[in-house]
């Protein structure tokens, strides 16, 4: 059972550890200079972000998601929890509040790509880098209520 809840002052570590290996899993695209600036952005920036916590049973942090407004800027799930609907648990989480969520996927990151269709989002639009100009398209995603 996943559980959500906020993210608190001692969750960072945790949560950097799930960034990373969701990273090394999924994003075998990424120079390895990008990966270690990115790396050190993520570091900085985590622990501090208000950001949706899926937890284990045991309050453990499996996976995690940034959302500002309507857009979902963040969706990591650790990788041993990967297609076990800890992703979906947690947008269906932002759903609950938002009448819609907006994302953008790393196009090369085709796992994400797939699941983010396979829950009901649809393809917007298309920007041939990433929000902070790497070489890196993104594909704009959005889901609405039904």
């Amino acid at each position: 059972m996943v559980g959500i809840r906020r993210s608190r002052t001692g969750d960072g570590a945790r949560l950097v550890e799930i960034w990373r290996e969701a990273v090394d899993a999924t994003h075998d695209f990424l120079t390895p200079e990008d990966r270690l600036a990115i790396g050190n952005e993520v570091q900085e920036f985590l622990p501090l972000a208000p950001l949706w916590v899926a937890v284990d049973e045991h309050d453990r942090a499996i996976g995690f998601m940034h959302v500002e407004a309507e857009k979902m800027e963040a969706l990591f799930v650790d990788p041993e929890f990967h297609g076990q609907g800890v992703g979906r648990a947690l947008v269906a989480h932002a759903l609950r509040a938002l009448p819609a969520v907006k994302t953008a996927v790393n196009e090369q990151n085709l796992k994400a790509v797939g699941f983010y269709e396979h829950i009901g989002f649809v393809r917007t639009g298309r920007s041939p880098v990433d929000d902070q100009g790497r070489a890196y398209p993104l594909i704009h995603m959005r889901l609405a209520r039904d």
